[in-house]
């Protein structure tokens, strides 16, 4: 489970290109050898049960990921742009004494008790073995995992407080990778853009497990950049695009890229925060490029809908992948029919085996029929589409009447001087709650508050949901993939008064 594919395409095709990345271009043979060199190392540094990996996208990371499955341990991902106290808690919390890393990243692991493999000197030191002699030698003692073994223990971004520790078994992440490639239609002719971090879970499902999976090549971006990713795409003939939208609004924003660069391009796929009306129709417009949604979260592997390019809906998150069982629940549990909105409750082999050291949330978030409850709010369209609405923690309650904060941002960002929007609540002594919005505004153009209020009444939105205050920032606080931490912004104002 999920190293057997690595080795069989290092034996079958070795020389067939598995990844390219800063530093030059990886076979399937070199990358099965560099895993299995790990492994080996790895077995000999540690006895605990995981080790971490703080480690930019690329082959490297992909040879750590794989050499920690085959050493018998599990991955701890760590998204080294995390603050020292959240990168404390992760060490602290996962019980890890071995992080495999570059030079350029030592600096940031401050626990003197932690043992640091150093990624490129444990390459140099290879550089000279035969890989299929390493390869050879090292079948004969491969791991036999159980579907229930944890293979990675990923750790949420962490918006709402310390990041927890999803526990993410062998049998989870397999699943969920069969459920893409068979859902996506995805065939080894594809050629993947990896430009999410593989820290995060998006990124290491579609942009690492399904390409090795597939026996095809992936590209990719240690950083991303909006020209960088469309050169890549055009030299390199990608063909599937992973990204979230901050990163698509980039691309949006180049007068120099054209319809002609993307047409190798299979599906373009955004998932990790909504994706705004006006930016699917800029790349439907400029780029002949449907935008296509999916929907995840770290405890479902991630992937559980996704829009295909044959069959999507506007707005929506596509329909759900191979095993996933959605289920619309109300207050109490009980499932809504179909076009009502409530919260979103997943099941199916995909979903965690629980959060790491945390029995009563566990116990909180799976059901005892194994349902996860997402806290997402969404709904369900007559022909099976799924809708996600906003965040159940995010709705804003004013004077008993509620507000989604995603309705509001859409008429925001619909204006021509608004690039961005993010609508959080703050509290207010004779009302319960007041609307607020923090708006980024285009260069050169002018969106003033009384023109976005005006805007919100043509649409007609209540008046109740019209925000009462306005915030023009230059930024907002952003996890690693761009996502709007919407927790901070509800401190800041909150914190004001």
């Amino acid at each position: 489970m999920l190293f057997e594919p690595l080795l069989n395409h290092a034996a079958r095709t070795p020389t067939d290109i598995a990844m390219l990345d800063e530093s030059g271009t990886h076979t399937f043979e070199q990358l099965a050898a560099s895993a299995a060199g790990m492994a080996v190392h790895l077995a000999q540094t540690t006895q605990r049960p995981s080790v971490g990996l703080m480690l930019p996208a690329g082959a490297g990371f992909a040879a750590s990921f794989y050499g920690t499955l085959l050493a018998g341990k599990s991955v701890v991902p760590i998204n080294f742009l995390l603050s020292e106290r959240e990168m404390a808690h992760m060490i602290a919390d996962s019980g890890i004494d071995t992080i495999v890393t570059i030079p350029q990243l030592r600096g940031k692991i401050k626990d003197d008790g932690v043992k640091v493999v150093d990624l490129a000197e444990l390459a140099g030191r290879a550089a000279g073995a035969a890989p299929g002699e390493l390869l050879a030698a090292f079948q004969k003692r491969l791991p036999a995992p159980r579907p229930d073994d944890i293979a990675v223990l990923m750790y949420t971004s962490g918006t709402s407080g310390l990041p927890k520790g999803v526990e993410l078994t062998f049998g989870n992440l397999q699943s969920d990778v069969d459920a893409c490639i068979e859902h996506a239609q995805l065939q080894h002719k594809h050629k993947f853009l990896g430009v999410i971090p593989l820290f995060h879970s998006f990124g290491m499902t579609a942009m690492m497990l399904a390409p090795v999976q597939l026996g095809s090549t992936v590209i990719y971006m240690a950083r991303f950049s909006a020209v960088g990713a469309v050169n890549a795409v055009r030299e390199h003939g990608v063909s599937l695009m992973f990204a979230v939208p901050s990163m698509l609004a980039a691309i949006a924003h180049l007068k120099s890229a054209v319809a002609e660069d993307f047409k190798t391009i299979y599906a373009m796929i955004t998932g990790g925060e909504p994706l705004p009306a006006r930016l699917r129709e800029i790349f439907q417009q400029r780029f002949g490029l449907t935008l296509l949604e999916g929907y995840g979260l770290t405890e479902t592997s991630p992937v559980v809908a996704l829009n295909m390019p044959w069959v999507h809906r506007a707005g929506s998150v596509g329909k759900p992948v191979p095993g996933a069982e959605i289920k619309i629940a109300d207050e109490s549990g009980d499932p809504l029919p179909r076009g009502q909105t409530g919260e979103v409750w997943l099941r199916g082999p995909m979903v965690m085996k629980g959060y790491h050291n945390l029995p009563k949330e566990t116990e909180a978030a799976l059901t005892a029929d194994g349902f996860f409850k997402t806290g997402d709010l969404g709904m369900v369209d007559a022909e099976g589409f799924l809708y996600i609405t906003g965040r159940k923690k995010d709705l804003i309650i004013v004077a008993g009447e509620k507000v989604a904060p995603r309705e509001v941002e859409e008429i925001l960002v619909s204006h021509a001087g608004v690039a961005e929007a993010a609508v959080v609540g703050k509290q207010d002594a004779g009302r319960g709650e007041m609307v607020v919005a923090f708006v980024i505004r285009r260069p050169g153009e002018e969106a003033s508050a009384e023109a976005l209020r005006d805007l919100c009444r043509d649409q007609g939105l209540a008046q109740w949901k019209i925000p009462r205050e306005f915030y023009f920032p230059p930024d907002l606080p952003r996890s690693p993939t761009g996502k709007v931490l919407k927790r901070l912004l509800a401190e800041q104002v909150n914190r004001a008064e």
